[in-house]
C-alpha cells in the first residue's frame, strides 16, 4: 500500500537525506476514524502555522470500526501517511489525535487527546469488550503510564471525568472548543452560506442532525427528511441533513443515498460528511436533532431547537443531557409544519445559554490555549506570531439537485376583477404516486413537473409542464408549448418563462396568456399555478390582475393577458 519512500520520508533511520526541511521535533497524528481526523486537519494547521521547527507525518490506524474513508481523507488533504506498525520504529516527540481509543506503542512520548465532539457525553461500543465506555477517555493502561493529556473544553468536563476516571488527574487541559468558536465567528456570514445553499431571503432552512446509532435521529426516524419535504411547503423552506461520519463510514455513501433518494429528490441538502456541516448549521432557522454534539452546537449558537430523539446512551448530568430537560420534542407522528413554525415563534435566543456556559469555557480563545499546551508538551518556545484566532467557515457548494415535479394547491378568494391566489407546493417525490388532493370550488391541486422530470410516470400525470430555462424568444418559448403539449395529451397546460420578459403560458385549447409580475422575476411554475388556478375557478385570463401570495413571502401582482390571435399570437 505504501511505498519505499513514504517509509523514510519525513522519518525513519534515513529521513535526513531525503528531506528538504529538517524539523527539531517529530509531531504523529493517529488518524483513526473520519471524523477524529477531520478534528486534527480542521485544527492543526493554524497551530504550526508557518512553523518550520516542527515535522508531521500522519499514521493511519486501522482498527476502528469506522476507519473507512481515513485513507482518502489524508491523501486529499496532501498528508504523508504512514502505516501505524511503523510508529514503534521511530521516536516522535508527541502524538496528537481527536480518538482517544489509539492502542499507543510504548515509549515516553506524550500524547495529546482532542475532543472530537463536546466532551464527555456519550457512552458507545467498546471495541475491546462487549461493555459500554464513556467517549472520549483514553485506555486505562496510557492513563497508568502518565503520558496522556485529556484536552477539555469547560472545568465541568474535567470534574465529570475525573469522577469515572480518577487517574487522569493532573493530565486534563483546558482549552476550550475550536469548533465552537469557528461557529461563533462566522455568523456574520450567514447570508452568504445561505445562498450558497440556494435557501433564500424569505426561507426557513430546517437542518436534520443526527449523530450514528441506534437511538439517534436517523436511526429511529430513517425517513424523516422526507417526511419533512411533504409537510414543509416547498417555496417557504428548504431541508437540510447533517449526518454523523460514522453513519458514512459504517454504510457507505452509496446506502445513504439509496435509503434517502425520495428526500434528495425532493430537494434534500444532504451535506458531505466533513467540513460543510459547520456552514450549513450557521445558515440554519432551525435544528431537528438528538443528543449529538451537532445539536448541542446549533442549540448553543442560539438556534431554535426540536428534538427528534434523544437515547439513553446520553450520559446524565452532561451539557447535552441538560439540553433534553429544556429543549421541546419533535412529534413525528403530528403537525411538523406547525411544531416548525412554533419553536420559531416561541424561541429566544438565549433560551440554551445557561447550557452553553456550561459547555464551552472561555469562547474565542480555544486555538491560542491549545497552542500553548501543543508547544509545551513538545518542548518548543511558542513562535513570537501572534496566538491564533478562528476564523469564518469557507462558504459551502450546494449538494442539492433541482427539486423537478410538485403537488401543487391553488386557493383562489377575493372579487372578481382583482383575485387573489395563494399558491402552496409540495415537492411530489416526498410523496407516493398516487396521493389525493381534494378540490372544492375555490381551491384546486394538480401536479407540476419540469421538463427534465426523469421519472416518466409523473410526466404523464402532470396537468402543467413547464420548462426549466427561459427561452431566449417568445417564438422558442412557443414552439417549446406546442411540441410539449402534442407530446403529453393528458396534460391541460405548459409553461415557459421568455428571458428578460414574462411568462408563456399555453392552454390545451390553443389560448397562450402571458403572466408578467410587477415584482423579481416569478418562478415559471408559479405564474403556471395562477394561470391553472384562474381557468377552473372561471376568472377572467384577460387584462386582468391578480395577487399571487406564497406562503408568508410579500405578495406579488401578476397581470394576465391573452396574446393576439395569429401565427405569432398563439400555438400553432
Amino acid at each position: 500500500m505504501f511505498g519505499s519512500q513514504s517509509l523514510r520520508v519525513p522519518v525513519g533511520r534515513d529521513a535526513r537525506r531525503w528531506s528538504t526541511f529538517h524539523g527539531d521535533r517529530t509531531l504523529v497524528v493517529a488518524a483513526r476514524t473520519v471524523t477524529s481526523t477531520v478534528r486534527v486537519l480542521e485544527t492543526l494547521p493554524s497551530l504550526l502555522r508557518g512553523d518550520s521547527r516542527v515535522t508531521v507525518v500522519f499514521a493511519h490506524d486501522p482498527t476502528s470500526a469506522f476507519n473507512a474513508d481515513v485513507l482518502d481523507l489524508l491523501r486529499t488533504a496532501g498528508c504523508r501517511v504512514m502505516p501505524w506498525q511503523q510508529l514503534e520504529h521511530i521516536d516522535p516527540d508527541l502524538i496528537l489525535s481527536a480518538s482517544e481509543n489509539i492502542d499507543v506503542p510504548e515509549g515516553d512520548c506524550p500524547v495529546l487527546v482532542l475532543p472530537h465532539g463536546v466532551g464527555f457525553q456519550k457512552l458507545v461500543p467498546d471495541s475491546r469488550s462487549s461493555r459500554a465506555r464513556l467517549s472520549g477517555v483514553v485506555p486505562e493502561s496510557l492513563l497508568e503510564s502518565g503520558r496522556a493529556w485529556l484536552a477539555v473544553s469547560h472545568p465541568a468536563q474535567e470534574a465529570q471525568l475525573l469522577a469515572a476516571h480518577p487517574k487522569a488527574a493532573g493530565h486534563t487541559l483546558l482549552v476550550g472548543d475550536p469548533c465552537f468558536d469557528e461557529i461563533a465567528v462566522s455568523r456574520p456570514l450567514r447570508n452568504a452560506y445561505r445562498e450558497a445553499l440556494g435557501v433564500s431571503e424569505d426561507q426557513r432552512l430546517v437542518v436534520v442532525s443526527s449523530t450514528w446509532g441506534p437511538t439517534s435521529t436517523l436511526g429511529r426516524h430513517p425517513d424523516l427528511p422526507q417526511r419533512l419535504l411533504a409537510q414543509l411547503p416547498y417555496d417557504d423552506y428548504r431541508v437540510s441533513a447533517i449526518i454523523h461520519p460514522n453513519v458514512w463510514s459504517a454504510h457507505g455513501a452509496w446506502q445513504i443515498r439509496t435509503l434517502q433518494a425520495a428526500a434528495l429528490d425532493a430537494g434534500l441538502l444532504l451535506m458531505p460528511a466533513v467540513h460543510a456541516w459547520r456552514p450549513a448549521l450557521v445558515a440554519a432557522d432551525v435544528v431537528v436533532g438528538d443528543h449529538g454534539s451537532v445539536t448541542l452546537y446549533g442549540a448553543s449558537a442560539g438556534t431554535p431547537l426540536l428534538l427528534a430523539s434523544f437515547g439513553e446512551d446520553a450520559v446524565p448530568g452532561t451539557a447535552v443531557h441538560d439540553l433534553a430537560a429544556v429543549a421541546p420534542r419533535l412529534d413525528t407522528g403530528g403537525d411538523m409544519l406547525q411544531q416548525v413554525a412554533d419553536v420559531v415563534h416561541e424561541h429566544r435566543p438565549d433560551r440554551y445559554a445557561a447550557i452553553a456556559a456550561r459547555a464551552f469555557a472561555e469562547p474565542g480563545r480555544s486555538l491560542a490555549r491549545l497552542r500553548t499546551a501543543l508547544y509545551r508538551l513538545l518542548r518548543l518556545p511558542e513562535p513570537s506570531s501572534p496566538p491564533p484566532s478562528p476564523l469564518a467557515l469557507p462558504v459551502p457548494d450546494s449538494p442539492a439537485s433541482p427539486v423537478s415535479s410538485w403537488h401543487t394547491t391553488s386557493s383562489v378568494t377575493g372579487d372578481r376583477a382583482a383575485p387573489t391566489v395563494e399558491v402552496c407546493r409540495f415537492p411530489a417525490a416526498a410523496f407516493a404516486y398516487d396521493r389525493a388532493l381534494p378540490d372544492s370550488a375555490t381551491s384546486f391541486s394538480h401536479l407540476a413537473c419540469a421538463d427534465d422530470e426523469r421519472d416518466h410516470r409523473l410526466t404523464e400525470s402532470a396537468s402543467v409542464l413547464v420548462r426549466r430555462q427561459p427561452a431566449s424568444t417568445s417564438v422558442e418559448a412557443l414552439r417549446w408549448i406546442a411540441d410539449t403539449l402534442t407530446r403529453l395529451p393528458g396534460s391541460l397546460l405548459s409553461a415557459s418563462a421568455v428571458r428578460g420578459d414574462c411568462c408563456l403560458v399555453g392552454l390545451r385549447d390553443g389560448r397562450i396568456v402571458a403572466a408578467a409580475t410587477t415584482g423579481p422575476a416569478t418562478d415559471p411554475g408559479l405564474s403556471a399555478a395562477v394561470v391553472y388556478a384562474c381557468l377552473r375557478a372561471g376568472r377572467p385570463l384577460d387584462d386582468a390582475q391578480v395577487t399571487l401570495r406564497v406562503g408568508d413571502r410579500r405578495d406579488e401582482d401578476v397581470l394576465l393577458r391573452l396574446r393576439p390571435t395569429g401565427s405569432a399570437g398563439q400555438l400553432p
